[in-house]
């Protein structure tokens, strides 16, 4: 009798902890975020190649409230929504607006926040974000950016030569070096990883900001893969949280400055 209670405790004993394993694991969960570690503020490296920026710090920051651990997945910009179909990461998180066009490939969970689009030139040019005003002038944008295809819809019918590339360093150094007139950027991008620096003397953000809800997406939001609505739901309430308890809103400040970026 007392060897079958022994067994029977040992039994019990193993359940629970199965039982409670299994329940840490679910509380660890990873979720691969693809990125491309290239635009400042949003995403890029540090000095000893750690990951920094308000995308990472807010990324995190839903994990957490998720109960998951995130895992970073480098790849080009361009290739990010064939690397999430291609099952390489979970979700997209670089900056990436939510847009009609992108709609069509995947999905997407509620906005994360907004920033507006703006074109840098020099600041003595006299160029304003018009077809008429870049008319045989040369923009550079990001490859695969809505900036790209804002730029190629609205400005290269009227003779703008627009220039895509896969790095916007690259943009900014061509910038500088005069083969380029200007570039179009999502604003605190262009602020932090250009205009705030010392290369970046002499030049600035010209006329307003542009606009085309259709092309220039309703905010930024994850990426997911069509049909995974159970991630989106999972995200989506995450989100909720981060931004109701102010996390979002500090963080944005942190990197942005006094940028209205709330999801309206």
């Amino acid at each position: 009798m007392k060897l079958l209670k022994c067994l029977l405790a040992l039994a019990c004993a193993g359940a629970s902890l199965a039982a409670s394993s299994a329940a840490s694991a679910a509380d660890t969960a990873t979720l691969r975020f693809g990125l491309e570690a290239q635009y400042p503020p949003f995403e890029s490296k540090g000095p000893n190649g750690e990951l920094q920026g308000l995308d990472i710090d807010v990324g995190n920051a839903v994990c957490a409230a998720a109960h998951m651990t995130c895992k970073w997945v480098e790849t080009s910009f361009d290739g990010l929504i064939p690397a999430l179909q291609g099952r390489k990461f979970d979700a997209i998180n670089s900056a990436m607006n939510a847009t009609e066009q992108r709609r069509q490939a995947i999905d997407f969970t509620t906005v994360v926040y907004r920033v507006p689009s703006q074109l840098i030139a020099r600041s003595d040019s006299g160029l304003q974000p018009t077809p008429e005003s870049l008319k045989g002038k040369r923009i550079g944008v990001l490859q695969g950016s809505i900036q790209e295809t804002f730029a190629k819809v609205h400005w290269e019918p009227a003779g703008v030569i627009v220039l895509p590339y896969q790095d916007q360093n690259q943009v900014y150094a061509d910038l500088t070096a005069g083969r380029l007139d200007g570039t179009l950027v999502l604003a605190p991008a262009g602020q932090t990883g250009f205009l705030s620096k010392p290369e970046g003397k002499g030049y600035a953000f010209v006329g307003q900001p542009v606009r085309d809800d259709k092309i220039l997406g309703s905010g930024i939001a994850y990426g997911i893969r069509k049909g995974d609505t159970a991630l989106r739901d999972q995200l989506n309430a995450a989100i909720a949280k981060v931004q109701a308890d102010g996390t979002v809103k500090t963080l944005a400040a942190k990197y942005l400055g006094n940028i209205d970026v709330s999801a309206k």
